[in-house]
Order: C-alpha cells, then sequence, then structure tokens
C-alpha cells in the first residue's frame, strides 16, 4: 500500500495478518465489496486485476472460495452487517448464471445483510441477458453499472472495448424489463484524438438512455498499462490539458442542465440517485472487501488481499487470511486522508462532521492552507466548512496532496 509517511506501521504479508484481523477493533463495518477478477478481453487502459479465458470449473472454484472467504468473518472483532455492497473487477457478469445466483445466496447464507439497501454489480454491456438481469434483481441486487466508456467504434477501438455501441442501450432496456430503476453509465473522456464534439455527441447519446447516474472518468495513463506504454513509445497522442478541461466543464455544465448535480467531481446524479456505497468510501467509511486485490479499511487498519488468483486460492483454502499486506495509519493521518476524499464532494469538508470522525478541528489544521486556497479562489470557506470552487476543481488533484 502507499505510504504516507514513514511513521506509520506497514508490515509484510506473514503468520503476523491473522493477529492484525484479530487485533481490529469491535465495531460494525457498513461496506462490503466483492471483486470478481474474470474478464472477457483486459482493456488497455485499466490497472485494475483482471484475467481472462477462465473454465467454469474454475469460476465455481472461485464461488467457493468467495463464500469461504466470507465466512471467515464469523469469528473477528469486526462486524460485517453492511449497508452497502458492490461487486466489480473484471466483469463480475461473466460469472456464469448459475455461479452468480449460488454467490449472492451463498454470501446471505453467511452473512447478516438485512441492512443492506443499495447493491450494485458491474455488469458487460456485450454479455448482459434478461434472463441473467431478472435473477439479479429477483436476488436483490437493485443497482446495475453498465462500462459503456463511449458510443464511438473507434474509441472504443483504441481502449480496446470489445462492445458494440448499440449494446449499451440495449442492456438498459433489458434492466430496465428485469425491474431495475437504478442504473449508472461510465465514461471515459480525453480519449487519444478525441474532440470536444465528439465527447459531447457521446454525452448526449449517455443523456438519451435515461439512467439516474452517469460517472464521467477523465483518462489516466496507469503505469505499466498498454496505452501508457504507448504513450511512451510517441503510438498515441493524449488529449492536450487545455481540451481535456474543457471536456470537464462541458460536462459538469450539461449533465446540470440534463438534470444531473455533480455530487462529486467525476460523478452525476438525479436527486437521490447517488451511489451511496461511494459516498461510503469517499466519507472515509469502513468496509471489508473479498477476493483477489480487494482493499479493505476499518477505522484506519487497512489492507489488501493477495493480487493474484492462485495465490489468493491457496490462502482461503488453507483458511488462512488472504492478505499480502496491512498497514495502521495515525490520527493525523486519518485526517487528511478524509479531507482530501471529502473535497472530491460536492459539499466540501464539513467542520463538524470532521471533528466527529477525526476528533481534529479542520480551521486549526488546517488554517495557513485555507487562508491561502480562499485567496486563490481555489475553495468556497464559510462558518461551516470548506468546498472546492469550479476553479480548484480543475487542479483539484494539486489541492488534495497539500491537505496530506
Amino acid at each position: 500500500m502507499v505510504s504516507l509517511t514513514t511513521k506509520h506501521t506497514t508490515h509484510a504479508a506473514s503468520s503476523t495478518s491473522a493477529n492484525f484481523l484479530k487485533m481490529l477493533p469491535q465495531t460494525i463495518v457498513s461496506g462490503l465489496y466483492l471483486h470478481i477478477p474474470f474478464c472477457f478481453h483486459k482493456c488497455h487502459y485499466c490497472d485494475f486485476y483482471s484475467i481472462t479465458r477462465q473454465t467454469p470449473d474454475r469460476m465455481a472454484r472461485f464461488v467457493d472460495l468467495m463464500l469461504a472467504e466470507a465466512s471467515q468473518w464469523r469469528d473477528r472483532p469486526t462486524t460485517v452487517q453492511p449497508t452497502t455492497v458492490f461487486f466489480g473487477g473484471g466483469t463480475p457478469s461473466l460469472l456464469p448464471l448459475v455461479e452468480m445466483q449460488r454467490l449472492l445466496r451463498g454470501l446471505k447464507e453467511r452473512l447478516d445483510l438485512s441492512n443492506v439497501n443499495e447493491w450494485t454489480i458491474e455488469a458487460n454491456p456485450a454479455t448482459l441477458g434478461l434472463d441473467y438481469a431478472c435473477m439479479l434483481f429477483e436476488e436483490g441486487v437493485g443497482r446495475l453499472s453498465f462500462g459503456a466508456q463511449s458510443f464511438r467504434p473507434d474509441e472504443l477501438a483504441i481502449l480496446e472495448r470489445h462492445h458494440e455501441p448499440s449494446d449499451v442501450g440495449r442492456s438498459v432496456d433489458l434492466a430496465r424489463r428485469a425491474g431495475f430503476k437504478r442504473l449508472n453509465i461510465d465514461l471515459i473522456y480525453a480519449i487519444p484524438g478525441q474532440s470536444l464534439e465528439a465527447w459531447s455527441e457521446n454525452l448526449e447519446t449517455a443523456i438519451a438512455l435515461g439512467t439516474e447516474h452517469i460517472s464521467c472518468y477523465g483518462l489516466t495513463y496507469e503505469s505499466n498499462t498498454p496505452m501508457a506504454v504507448k504513450k511512451r513509445l510517441g503510438r498515441l497522442i493524449a488529449v492536450e490539458d487545455d481540451l481535456e478541461l474543457q471536456m470537464l466543464h462541458h460536462t459538469r455544465r450539461r449533465l446540470a442542465a440534463a438534470g444531473y448535480s455533480a455530487y462529486e467531481i467525476s460523478n452525476y446524479a438525479r436527486t437521490g440517485e447517488e451511489c451511496r456505497h461511494n459516498l461510503m468510501y469517499w466519507n472515509g467509511g469502513g468496509y471489508i472487501g473479498l477476493g483477489p486485490s480487494a482493499a479493505s479499511h476499518v477505522e484506519g487498519r487497512r489492507w489488501k488481499n493477495r493480487g493474484h488468483l492462485g495465490e489468493w486460492e491457496t490462502a482461503v483454502s488453507a483458511g488462512t487470511p488472504p492478505i499480502v499486506e496491512f498497514e495502521e495509519l495515525l490520527p493525523r493521518q486519518r485526517a487528511g486522508e478524509l479531507a482530501m476524499l471529502q473535497l472530491r464532494l460536492a459539499g466540501g469538508v464539513q467542520f463538524n462532521d470532521f471533528t466527529g470522525h477525526t476528533g481534529y478541528d479542520a480551521r486549526s489544521l488546517y488554517d495557513d492552507l485555507l487562508a491561502r486556497l480562499e485567496q486563490s479562489n481555489l475553495i468556497v470557506l464559510d462558518g461551516t466548512g470548506f468546498r472546492l470552487t469550479e476553479k480548484g476543481i480543475d487542479v483539484a488533484d494539486a489541492v488534495a496532496a497539500e491537505l496530506l
């Protein structure tokens, strides 16, 4: 995990990992994340752990082990009683229908999911069928997220996305027929060669589909992904920063006019349709991650599962925690992280809430910094808290870094 300073404790995976989990606080964790690593194809911009070409037998074994890992949480001091559940990947909907259904039912048997008010699963728009969507809805999943990324064949080819633009609308229609009333579409802008007009057309297509939530991310060249390598070799040219900012500004204006509020820098929703699971992340909540490479956080203690399917399988099969590394943040570090995360939200950092979570007064903690950011018109500062201005949103990462 990334070290914030040299003053926190980071441990290598060993027999001490079991002791680390036994020493977790007696508290209730409200978030549950499951990482399903299977993919039809590895997209060239993606740095999430995923693998392709898996057999039905290995997927069945994967479900067995996911349920075994969930069972490991029965006897730990931290109680997993989530209000939100999120299946990410990879492509969770690549699990065969019978195996996904077995996973959903098995989780309900092993964990207390009676308080869940949002259950999201990421789905591939190229492969979702009506029978699969109906099964998900009947089993209690209430929200689907479709990785559209673009509605232009040339841009999908650059991203190495293997679906047709028409698949997204078809999947939205299938989801509606199955009963889903909460849907999200993911889009990417600043794709190499993309113009403002092309991005605007993608946005209009997404708006016309009428989903309750739209996520818009500027393309990031994660190190060692194929796209980052192509960029280093000069085989593709990144969109200029000024054009990317124009795309961001257009997105905020257009989606606001269409009834989507920018409740977070990259996320837009109709009133009441914000992603509750992601809001839990941005507000520093606790969550448990199951599956290879999944991350967890409980009151400043965080850890990550082994980022290799075989290694994760071996650990879970042996009944040992599949942890590769873990750390415990100091209170000041937790405060800095919370401020950094909450600054991404439209409401920003609220002083009373921040003190309640961290024990620190943000006004004292960031006194000189807040004054300087306000003078530079990067934040709005008042008696209740501080939040980014439109100018501040343009340099949000730089502002957030100062809070650390």
